[in-house]
């Protein structure tokens, strides 16, 4: 499947291996294909599973929910309510009485696309290899997972690593059941085997005979596009899962050169499933009059999972101040950011008040929203933070108009990566409330390769308010993301990519950190999420910018239509009919009429 010839296309028809057409493009019926826009930026470099493969459509292990059509997990994450729903997965999981261990059955109808039973050894095998060959799911896991053991053939132990007796993040061994795929044991030893059990080479095997237990498998792949084939006799027909076959025959997407591209395309119904940041989405029903739409059908039009953010530099001078950290946060125009970055594609801090949680019904669930309301602000509030800073003896003491701390003048840059359009718009209106205030701020925009040196590096002094995006949604929030917010583990880490980037620290924090992931009373948790988000609030380390998509989820429907929308009651989640729990939307859309 490296190259592909006219004559070996339509040969290959009999192997499912791919379309027969000509060499330049696999033609497929529209009325059985579901097009993708806005995943596949270049030719794909495998169908590895363990690698890296370029292989967007199909392949992305996340904890906001892993990408299933052709490779499957234990269970499948819903953001929209943090639900973990059996794939594999016999029911529910079970924790062991000290919660340092989780056990888990596999369906007895669950099998691969070869026929043979999926089994927990098949479960056991794959956390070995990942751990062996330090794929991205074994370094993710490997300080939090122990083991995975077969303790017969439909029995999985997952256990987790111990710290003083405990589970070291019970919260992470959870994210194990809903993360990596679960490989074929049998084809994981034939990949070693030809590749002599060279790491590099098992990861960069192009692995055109994997086998998967999803609804598709590969098919066909060039410089043009990727399709994969819904597998016939795929288990899930089975009354224990779906108990039918998904709609489409084909996925695929095509490989456009630009964001350009691609809104075009998908205008003119060559594209069914789009995720794009599209600017005024809206036009394109209201003023164009296309069959498209969004998840929710006003603004902001998408469910937002997480919230990019203004960091502040705790080794700036005068940063190391909370009333100048607070006065410029509260100067801010979000509602400006919102209208002119995002063009309302995102709930405003009215709508959703800011805390460290994202907007979903799940996070918002998790703390005390009346106990943090006199600590959260929506904005452009300038007469209040001016009167916070002359409280505070922050003024101007020499005439030319910007306010002194101890003697020295309060000037900082504000900086983003160059071409990231709406985070650079929204850094302008954080100068703009900079300067509103008396404190002199400019904007400052680095290529990204220069960028992401700087904000990660330790301690460092060139940025000092920077922006960088948290986690969104996973079985880890919201507490994956308040760590990110204010842990001090992170400060002095170089490559920093973890969180922390201001090198904020406050000893209670770090305490409510490490008691989050071990306390199982509901109560208690909600108070110690609603403690953080207080002292999050009060002590202003970074303030969020605006909510955005984890994701964006817009359809054309020209051919298909049935797609999940906000008041239907399915309960799935707009991750474009693929990742985790979406991949239910593949068994509910129809043809147009």
């Amino acid at each position: 499947m490296k190259k592909i010839t006219a004559l070996m296309l339509c040969l290959l028809m009999l192997t499912g291996m791919a379309v027969c057409a000509s060499a330049s493009e696999a033609e497929l019926p529209r009325n059985e294909t579901l097009y993708f826009g806005g995943l596949q930026w270049g030719p794909i470099a495998s169908w590895n599973p363990l690698g890296a493969p370029n292989n967007a459509m199909i392949f992305e292990q996340i904890s906001r929910g892993t990408r299933v059509p052709v490779w499957e997990t234990l269970y499948m994450y819903n953001p929209l309510d943090g639900a973990l729903i059996p794939l594999l997965a016999d029911g529910d999981y079970q924790w062991n009485d000290a919660m340092t261990e989780i056990t888990v059955k596999i369906k007895p109808a669950a099998k691969w696309s070869d026929g043979t039973k999926v089994t927990a050894e098949d479960v056991a095998y794959t956390f070995e290899v990942n751990a062996k060959y330090m794929t991205n799911q074994g370094l993710q896991f490997a300080p939090f997972v122990a083991a995975v053991e077969a303790a017969d053939e439909s029995t999985v132990v997952i256990k987790s690593v111990l710290a003083d007796g405990k589970s070291a993040n019970p919260l992470v061994t959870l994210t194990y059941l809903m993360q990596p795929y679960v490989l074929q044991k049998a084809w994981l030893l034939a990949v070693e085997e030809r590749n002599g059990g060279d790491a590099v080479a098992v990861l960069n095997d192009f692995a055109d005979d994997v086998v998967g237990s999803g609804p598709y498998k590969p098919f066909f792949s060039d410089d043009t596009k990727v399709v994969a084939i819904r597998d016939d006799n795929y288990w899930g027909r089975d009354a224990s899962m779906w108990g039918k076959l998904p709609v489409p025959k084909y996925l695929a997407h095509q490989i456009y050169p630009d964001n350009a591209a691609v809104q075009v395309a998908f205008a003119a119904g060559e594209i069914d499933v789009n995720q794009q940041f599209m600017p005024n989405v809206q036009d394109m029903w209201l003023r164009d009059g296309l069959p498209i739409s969004t998840y929710l059908p006003e603004a902001p039009y998408h469910v937002s999972a997480t919230m990019p953010t203004a960091w502040f530099n705790m080794n700036s001078h005068g940063l190391d101040n909370v009333a100048v950290r607070k006065a410029i946060a509260l100067a801010v125009d979000y509602d400006s950011i919102i209208a002119n970055a995002m063009t309302n594609q995102s709930p405003s801090f009215s709508a959703v008040p800011r805390s460290m949680m994202n907007p979903t019904d799940g996070e918002q669930a998790t703390f005390d929203h009346e106990a943090v309301k006199h600590l959260q602000w929506a904005g452009l509030d300038i007469e209040g933070a001016k009167k916070l800073l002359d409280d505070a003896g922050i003024v101007d003491t020499d005439g030319d108009g910007w306010r002194e701390l101890d003697g020295k003048k309060l000037e900082y840059n504000a900086c983003c990566p160059q071409g990231w359009t709406d985070w650079m718009a929204a850094m302008e209106i954080v100068a703009a409330a900079g300067q509103a205030i008396g404190i002199d701020i400019t904007t400052n925009f680095p290529s990204w390769e220069v960028y992401q040196t700087v904000f990660s590096a330790a301690n460092q002094t060139e940025y000092d308010i920077f922006m960088f995006s948290p986690d969104g949604a996973s079985p880890t929030m919201p507490w994956m993301r308040v760590r990110q917010f204010m842990s001090s583990e992170f400060i002095g880490a170089d490559n920093n990519w973890a969180g922390n980037w201001g090198n904020y620290r406050n000893a209670r924090a770090d305490e409510i950190i490490a008691a989050i992931p071990q306390e199982t009373d509901p109560d208690a948790l909600k108070a110690l999420y609603t403690e953080a988000v207080t002292i999050y609030l009060t002590e202003v380390p970074s303030f969020s910018l605006m909510y955005r998509p984890s994701q964006f989820h817009t359809v054309n429907e020209s051919v298909w239509t049935g797609y999940t929308e906000a008041g239907d009651g399915n309960n799935i989640p707009p991750q474009n009919c693929l990742n985790g729990y979406a991949i239910a939307d593949l068994y509910n859309i129809r043809l147009v009429d």
